[in-house]
């Protein structure tokens, strides 16, 4: 089917039908007859070949091609709108808009440590964060929804999508557990785990299979007491004193004062690390540089693992 080039005051008025509910009361906010509406919105209709709307009584709704329509009008009229007040500001109050993706095997408090020096830069910054899953992530960054992804795997180059890989930093980990969960462990580290209540990451988290190889070779058998993909979450039971828990020895400080919890132990032997991943072979963008730099001279610059090259 050959679907011409959108006419997008049809496509307004497809909006307004939608978002009203019914002809007549677009028709009210638009200050056009019913008719008006009707006939162009079957000439959006005609034009790209689907129907959008069920009329049932007086009320429209939405069909399957209709809410797909809907979903997309909605972002390009609200990307219109934000046009139209950043181009109302001056100059000097313009934000630098930032869209980072995070996948939600990354902590909270390493994102926000690694994003912080993005937002202390001269010229105002306008965050926006994205949390989910690896590949939605990166399809978001391939039509540049996204300026970068902040990731605990690099992208692999079967992906395909155009990528690069900026290897922030690695360290190790550490195990933690709350002060009276700590007491009734017996033995040294890593002995003590053995048997001991145990919060794995899920199989999302790209230091899950590390933790488990480690475990093995330390002939070490933890009590498995409840996987997590969502790391915040798995951190929130540990603080309940669920079990024992990893996180990256570059946040050691922050784990110890927000979770109240205490470390039982940390090895270098298994490594975290962290990239931002860019369609940009040398990173350009002000926020990203920003990233970097902080990663490499502050977060990660006391890791005893250096941080090492990464081909892109």
């Amino acid at each position: 089917m050959v679907v011409r080039d959108i006419n997008f005051k049809h496509l307004h008025y497809f909006w307004a039908v939608a978002k009203a509910g019914s002809v007549t009361k677009a028709g009210e906010r638009l200050h056009l007859t019913p008719q008006t509406i009707s006939g162009q919105l079957s000439l959006f209709e005609e034009s790209i070949g689907y129907q959008l709307f069920n009329r049932v009584e007086r009320r429209m709704e939405l069909t399957d091609a209709g809410r797909i329509a809907l979903g997309y009008a909605d972002e390009i009229f609200s990307l219109g709108n934000a046009m139209q007040d950043a181009l109302r500001a001056s100059p000097e109050s313009r934000a630098l808009v930032f869209k980072v993706g995070i996948i939600d095997a990354v902590p909270k408090s390493l994102a926000y440590q690694l994003i912080e020096p993005a937002m202390k830069l001269d010229e105002p910054v306008q965050l926006v964060c994205r949390e989910g899953k690896f590949m939605d992530l990166l399809a978001d960054l391939a039509v540049q929804r996204l300026d970068i992804v902040i990731s605990d795997r690099p992208m692999s180059s079967t992906v395909n999508v155009r990528g690069f890989n900026h290897l922030l930093g690695e360290c190790g980990v550490t195990f933690f557990a709350t002060a009276d969960l700590a007491k009734q462990l017996k033995g040294r580290f890593p002995q003590n785990l053995d048997g001991a209540p145990f919060l794995l990451p899920g199989e999302d988290s790209a230091v899950r299979p590390r933790l488990m190889r480690w475990l093995d070779d330390q002939r070490v058998h933890p009590h498995i007491a409840g996987e997590f993909d969502d790391g915040a979450l798995m951190k929130a039971f540990g603080e309940a004193g669920a079990g024992v828990f990893v996180a990256p020895s570059a946040i050691t400080q922050q784990m110890k004062e927000r979770f109240k919890v205490v470390p039982i132990g940390s090895t270098d032997a298994i490594t975290e690390q962290f990239y931002a991943i860019s369609v940009e072979r040398k990173l350009a963008h002000p926020a990203v540089l920003a990233i970097s730099s902080g990663a490499r001279l502050k977060l990660f610059a006391d890791s005893r693992t250096p941080p090492r090259k990464k081909p892109a």
